[in-house]
């Protein structure tokens, strides 16, 4: 392993030290509201594996279902997350769908609509839920490349939330990575209806043959879990 290489890893491994001290200590710590209460609000990340079962999302250039890496990355940054002791649900925990077998017709769209009602319906007193959909990217030219955070416009919160993301999958995955969080339309249902601070990472494309090769790595898909972690504690430990 080269000496950039070492440090770079040293490095990324103390900042995400950093940040699950961090994020645990505001989640923990953070301030009550003026109720007349001395109970502290708290952090619920709601991790959302984008897709599943008859939905397979987007196909990679080598076959993979972008369902199956959404998923992966999903419990990887689920277990982070518990690891520094902070509170967290999947939407999604198997391949399927979120929507009963009874459900016959619009399908897809019964599913949209309990991703969005899952997460809101987290939002109660003392509880500060953050949702998070994990994607992966597709284009029909193989030239793109990089992971790009939409955010929804509904809560101001979330295009901060974006930032920070971003910011840290550009310090610890690709230096290179120059792309800007967007902030998403009607196109992208859960964004445009949710009202909770909300966030979309599209991890990467799977129509680059190299990225694809990447996010299909186990260890590469921890990295991006950890970064993703790493901006969540940034945006917490700005508020």
């Amino acid at each position: 392993m080269r000496t950039h290489t070492i440090i770079s890893f040293i490095s990324f491994t103390l900042a995400l030290i950093t940040g699950c001290a961090l994020l645990r200590l505001v989640v923990i710590k953070r301030p009550a509201k003026e109720t007349g209460t001395d109970r502290a609000d708290h952090y619920l990340i709601i991790i959302d594996a984008g897709h599943g079962g008859m939905d397979g999302g987007a196909v990679g250039v080598n076959g993979v279902l972008e369902k199956d890496l959404n998923l992966s990355v999903a419990k990887k940054l689920s277990a982070i997350c518990s690891a520094a002791g902070v509170d967290n649900i999947l939407t999604r925990t198997e391949d399927a769908m979120l929507v009963d077998d009874s459900v016959k017709s619009h399908r897809k769209m019964h599913d949209l609509k309990n991703r969005v009602s899952t997460a809101e319906g987290t939002a109660a007193d003392g509880v500060i839920p953050i949702f998070i959909s994990i994607h992966m990217n597709n284009f029909p030219s193989d030239k793109y490349s990089g992971l790009q955070v939409w955010y929804s416009k509904n809560d101001p919160r979330g295009s901060a939330l974006a930032i920070k993301i971003q910011e840290t999958a550009k310090t610890y995955l690709d230096p290179s990575n120059d792309r800007q969080t967007k902030a998403a339309g009607s196109s992208i249902y859960v964004l445009d209806r949710i009202r909770i601070p909300a966030v979309l990472v599209e991890c990467g494309f799977l129509s680059n043959p190299g990225e694809c090769e990447k996010l299909c790595s186990d260890s590469y898909q921890t990295q991006l879990a950890a970064a993703i972690f790493a901006g969540i504690a940034g945006f917490t430990g700005g508020e």
